[in-house]
């Protein structure tokens, strides 16, 4: 039994950027954030939905990374999630292509019985029903759900969103999610009147410039590793989330001390994440490579000052 469980999207991108295009890629939330958790030695379960047309062999290169494919679903008549998407010249907005929800459509999550007493959950980025079905099935609560979300649930899925943050610990979202689920512009303010709604942790996600973490009065910003080039940020988000809590689940420390270390492992993994197309550059990360990383970004937040009054 792995003590994470990952819900989320096992799918097929096609992605244009500046630097070149794809075919059909693997892709996905779950994806990202099961391969961001075996970076960091962190057995997970994936839950989710492909079709038939899924190849045997993804499934085959996840579980030998420790992510059980036992929770997902594969409905043999139809067909896996398809998002295409083609990113401008700054990297930093995108047009979205082509969305096919496919077997997405009717999915309905089933968490394996041996998964069910997991202490960590990580709710990717679907319908609120769907996260919220999951807690459900859980048979106690776990010591710590954190949840993604985005704009897309909060223009047709607001009141079923409003009712799964009542039950979830962390929200990680970017600022132009947080500006639209709080009504505020500021991003203090706009986290202040998320931890209202039901996390104790507001984690923002500001992509090229960083992430903020907001627990009561509590404010910590951690600066994202300055890099000479930027090629893919799809999946960039949802593998910051899956280091996030994979530090978590690896110290078994939810302070808020610790979660700020959370927010560099993250950071640091989706920095790695972004230099290639699609999963590419997680799936061939080294152990070393994230070492040396991670000094850069001790290296970067950390200073000597002398106050005199």
């Amino acid at each position: 039994m792995s003590n994470l469980i990952i819900v989320g999207t096992v799918a097929f991108d096609a992605i244009e950027t500046p630097f070149g295009k794809t075919d059909k890629i693997l892709g996905g939330s779950a994806t990202y954030i099961g391969l961001a958790a075996s970076k960091l030695e962190i057995p997970s379960t994936i839950v989710s939905v492909v079709g038939g047309d899924f190849p045997k062999e993804y499934l085959e290169n996840l579980e030998k990374r420790n992510i059980s494919t036992q929770g997902i679903e594969i409905v043999k008549e139809g067909k896996t999630f398809f998002w295409s998407g083609k990113y401008h010249n700054d990297m930093n907005s995108r047009d979205t292509l082509v969305t096919e929800l496919n077997v997405l459509e009717t999915f309905e999550p089933k968490v394996p019985e041996d998964s069910k007493n997991a202490e960590f959950v990580i709710l990717g980025n679907l319908h609120p029903l769907v996260q919220m079905s999951v807690l459900q099935q859980m048979r106690q609560k776990p010591k710590l759900v954190v949840l993604d979300t985005m704009n897309f649930w909060m223009d047709v899925a607001m009141p079923e969103l409003k009712e799964v943050l009542k039950k979830v610990d962390v929200i990680t979202i970017n600022d132009g999610e947080a500006r639209q689920l709080s009504g505020e512009y500021s991003l203090t303010k706009a986290a202040k009147k998320i931890y209202e709604m039901g996390p104790k942790y507001v984690v923002i996600k500001k992509g090229e410039h960083g992430a903020l973490l907001y627990h009561k009065e509590d404010v910590f910003f951690a600066p994202a590793l300055p890099l000479e080039e930027v090629f893919d940020p799809t999946g960039a988000g949802d593998t910051f989330a899956g280091g996030f809590i994979s530090h978590i689940v690896k110290s078994n420390d939810i302070s808020f001390e610790n979660m700020k270390r959370a927010i560099i492992y993250g950071s640091n993994l989706a920095s790695f994440c972004v230099e290639k197309f699609g999963t590419q550059r997680m799936e061939e990360l080294s152990s070393t490579e994230m070492i040396e990383r991670l000094k850069e970004f001790k290296k970067l937040t950390q200073y000597e000052i002398t106050i005199t009054q």
